[in-house]
């Protein structure tokens, strides 16, 4: 039972670290999207960034009480069920490339 409980908590790390990583390069690379292909490249950026992105929202909004509690904490579990699925996507590239390499 532990080890599956470490592997879930280990796959929600990894992927809100991945979405950490992602969004804060995106802040220092990119501008604001303006064009249609920016904007498409945001949509994409954002489905690995999403988790980071409202996570800082939700943060931001509870501390300057423009949300409940209950909003924030529903927050809170979307993105770390959504960074749970990214984690497990990233766990099973990590082992595809292990494998990879190993050959």
């Amino acid at each position: 039972m532990y080890k599956d409980l470490f592997v879930a908590v280990f796959a929600t790390l990894c992927g809100f670290t991945a979405s950490g990583i992602l969004a804060n390069l995106y802040r220092l690379i990119a501008k604001k999207p303006e064009t249609t292909t920016g904007r498409v490249g945001y949509a994409v950026v954002m489905v690995v960034a999403g988790p980071n992105v409202l996570f800082e929202n939700a943060a931001t909004s509870f501390r300057a009480k423009d949300c409940s509690s209950f909003a924030f904490w529903l927050a809170v579990s979307i993105a770390c069920y959504w960074s749970f699925g990214l984690g497990l996507f990233v766990i099973q590239l990590g082992q595809l490339i292990g494998r990879q390499l190993g050959n």
